[in-house]
């Protein structure tokens, strides 16, 4: 499956950036990025993206050395990279097959001098085709010299075919334009708003006052029970967030502890905070397929009577609460761990999501996982093995998926998380980051600011249909990293948040109809109330803007 929501456009984007406004520059005849992926393995590669880039005409080479004191190794096949410069974006993509094995986990890794790069990519090549790699990396120090190697990552010895390389750099100012016009193409559209009398005159010099009333994009936040009966945390929550999502309440530990003794009242109590304000929520999680995090009681459950327990907790949850989260995260970590499938067979996760679909048919059922976007480090949830699953439940029936991506980041690594979102947009399927924190390993400044560069890359990815933070307040703070301090002054990760949500919204717009009767503006897709002003007359009304590549026309009568 090819995934190509935007080409290489050839055209200058003057014109483009003139009308919408864009403050970083007002033309630009640099690269635009590729969002093309490829899954599945292929008779024949395709070109090159960005023509190679600046591996134009470059061939692989096979490397013998050392790089900062290590081994002797040798590398093959490998790039050789000069001077590659500090805060430089670099989008690096291959065709990959090989020979040796039927399959094995292709990781492509950089070293230089100073610093190496464990992983900036991988792909599941087999044998007799061509599978595709994507990823890329952000130097952190210059660096005169550099190995851009591909590698089996179980160290097994196999022979490696690359073709169609492709290595694009993308400066900082380059990468920021191009999130913009995914923003003001995907996140935004134009309206017009025409004005005339009662006999379709047209009116020149009506007054026009637009506000933005609510977000069409889910962006939001967990809570926890911490919430209730707390009213400036409610109030702080409700001013910014459209959507929602429970820490712990709804998992199985929380609402049955104890065999047989169900309660969930805490969950009815935080749900009625979420409907007094319109907020939309997630359901988190039915299954947890860590058993740290499975209820004592289930874990010394076998056969029959684990299948009994697991059958109730999925009615009793999703009849309890049918039609009231717009999704459910059926088996959390199921790439990690198998807590369910080790007990009770191969087809158990299957099994939860026939059950969960036929109890509640209008909640899109996502598989949720960590370590996907993150990095490509961990080989239990590379890419390509997340693709593989989804695969694997859909050809066994599953209905309505989505993909929930966690993201619990400690240093991002944007060009590979675009990447990654690139692949997994093949699929067609809802995408959510559904867990973003920065470590608390880092000082709160670096969290503000790595945190800024995660969000803007979700928000500017196509493919990306809302986004949840992990940062639920407790008395001792939160999971990784909070928005605010226990009285509510923001920290400075809340004031990035704070920034990117005024920044994402549309501002108050004023200004007058013009000789055609007209006005127009460039919006958020969201709701809208507009006041209409000629002479002594008024009239108030609201409008939807939702996605869509034409202008949107809005009539009012005077």
């Amino acid at each position: 499956m090819r995934n190509s929501p935007s080409l290489i456009f050839s055209f200058s984007l003057l014109a483009f950036f003139l009308v919408i406004g864009c403050p970083l520059v007002a033309s630009y005849d640099g690269p635009l990025y590729d969002y093309t992926a490829y899954t599945e393995c292929k008779g024949h590669p395709e070109r090159a993206l960005y023509n190679g880039g600046i591996l134009k005409d470059d061939e692989p080479v096979s490397v013998k050395g050392s790089i900062g004191g290590s081994a002797s190794i040798v590398f093959w096949p490998a790039f050789i990279l000069h001077n590659l410069t500090q805060g430089t974006y670099y989008c690096f993509s291959s065709w990959v097959k090989i020979q040796g094995a039927e399959s094995a986990l292709i990781k492509a890794s950089l070293k230089s001098q100073d610093v190496s790069y464990d992983c900036i990519g991988t792909v599941i090549a087999k044998h007799g085709c061509w599978s595709f790699l994507k990823g890329g990396f952000v130097v952190t120090s210059p660096s005169s010299f550099s190995i851009l190697t591909l590698q089996n990552s179980d160290d097994k010895q196999i022979d490696i075919e690359i073709t169609s390389p492709s290595l694009q750099p993308f400066t900082e100012q380059q990468w920021r334009i191009n999130q913009q016009h995914i923003i003001n193409t995907r996140r935004k559209r134009a309206v017009t708003i025409h004005v005339s009398d009662e006999h379709g005159d047209k009116l020149q010099g009506a007054a026009i006052n637009i506000e933005q009333v609510s977000k069409d994009f889910p962006f939001g936040s967990a809570i926890a029970k911490t919430i209730l009966g707390n009213l400036p945390y409610q109030n702080w929550f409700a001013k910014r967030f459209n959507a929602a999502v429970f820490e712990n309440e709804l998992k199985w530990y929380a609402t049955e502890p104890d065999q047989g003794q169900v309660n969930y009242t805490i969950a009815d109590n935080m749900l009625e905070f979420i409907r007094a304000n319109q907020i939309i929520a997630r359901g988190h999680n039915i299954f947890w397929e860590d058993p740290k995090y499975t209820p004592q009681w289930v874990r010394d459950l076998t056969g029959p009577e684990l299948q009994s327990a697991v059958n109730s907790r999925i009615q009793s949850l999703m009849n309890k609460y049918k039609e009231e989260f717009i999704h459910w995260d059926v088996s959390n970590e199921m790439l990690h761990f198998d807590f369910y499938e080790q007990r009770l067979g191969p087809n158990a996760t299957l099994h939860f999501y026939e059950i969960a679909h036929m109890s509640d048919p209008l909640a899109t059922l996502f598989m949720n996982e960590f370590n996907v976007v993150e990095t490509c480090s961990d080989v239990n949830s590379t890419v390509d093995t997340f693709i593989s699953r989804m695969r694997e439940l859909e050809r066994g029936g599953v209905s309505m998926d989505g993909i929930g991506l966690e993201g619990h980041f400690t240093i991002p690594n944007p060009p590979l998380m675009r990447a990654i979102l690139d692949k997994l947009a093949t699929l067609g399927l809802p995408i959510w980051l559904t867990e973003v924190d920065i470590s608390n390993t880092l000082g709160q400044e670096a969290q503000a600011i790595y945190l800024e560069e995660v969000l803007r890359e979700g928000f500017s990815h196509p493919s990306v249909n809302g986004i949840m933070l992990w940062t639920a307040l407790h008395p001792n703070g939160c999971y990784q990293m909070c928005l605010t301090d226990n009285n509510f002054q923001n920290l400075p990760a809340g004031d990035t948040v704070d920034k990117l949500l005024k920044e994402w919204q549309t501002g108050e717009v004023q200004g007058q109809t013009d000789e055609h009767g007209s006005y127009s503006f460039y919006g958020f897709l969201g709701e809208y109330k507009v006041n209409v002003k000629y002479n002594n007359r008024r009239v108030n009304s609201t409008f939807s803007l939702c996605g869509g590549d034409e202008t949107k026309h809005y009539n009012i009568q005077l």
